[in-house]
């Protein structure tokens, strides 16, 4: 499989446990908030198998997971048997996706190839091409999320809170999703790499802690297990 990054040592990435974080490049998404556009567009170089392949076994024993990012991962045809591969060395698994492709994520449930799924959902229905854009829409991710709880799979659902998403557009999102084990609202912090043309949307004031604090209390009435990551 390839990969365009790689953070060695993370305590963030995975729910209480130590993870090598690798960053699968391309994504079927242009959200303008990105963190990771310089790998969804043309890459270059990319990390070669063998030194990935040298540190997962060196850090048998001292890493406790393995989480595969992007980009969007699933994109890429061979995820799952790498996925499987790292679970052979004794790594738990993980996924992060924007949940637009259900049937790899089916796949992944049927081959039991990851231990935790992190799916994003970044607008309401009525405004998904507006955000997501590439006409990309929720009806996809919101599959994905039924499938996982169908299936009794570990997960959280992550809204990224951008300055153009109201209070009121997170109640609708609220109420579209299912009740979830875990939602997590993260803050917006600006990109350092951005397309031009998005400028005036970079820049817009963030939320505060303060105000997305209070926004969880309205939103804790349909998501009752929303938690906030600061």
């Amino acid at each position: 499989m390839i990969f365009a990054g790689m953070t060695r040592s993370s305590l963030l990435d995975y729910p209480g446990k130590i993870a090598i974080v690798l960053f699968a490049p391309g994504c079927n998404y242009n959200c303008y908030y990105c963190h990771n556009r310089e790998i969804i567009q043309d890459i270059d170089e990319n990390i070669s198998n063998e030194e990935i392949m040298e540190l997962l076994k060196k850090r048998v024993g001292l890493i406790d997971a393995v989480v595969v990012s992007g980009g969007e991962p699933t994109l890429h045809y061979d995820l799952i048997p790498f996925l499987k591969m790292i679970k052979s060395m004794g790594y738990l698994t993980k996924l992060d996706s924007n949940g637009s492709s259900p049937e790899v994520i089916k796949k992944c449930i049927e081959e039991k190839a990851v231990d935790y799924f992190a799916i994003d959902y970044k607008a309401p229905k009525s405004r998904y091409p507006e955000i997501a854009r590439n006409n990309n829409t929720a009806t996809p991710v919101l599959k994905t999320i039924n499938l996982l709880i169908e299936n009794n799979q570990d997960f959280e659902v992550r809204t990224t809170v951008i300055p153009q998403l109201t209070l009121n557009d997170l109640i609708q999102m609220s109420k579209e999703l299912p009740e979830l084990p875990k939602y997590v609202l993260n803050p917006y912090r600006q990109p350092l790499i951005y397309l031009e043309e998005d400028q005036h949307l970079v820049d817009k004031t963030p939320y505060s802690e303060a105000t997305i604090s209070e926004f969880a209390i309205d939103l804790k009435l349909y998501q009752p297990n929303l938690v906030l990551p600061f």
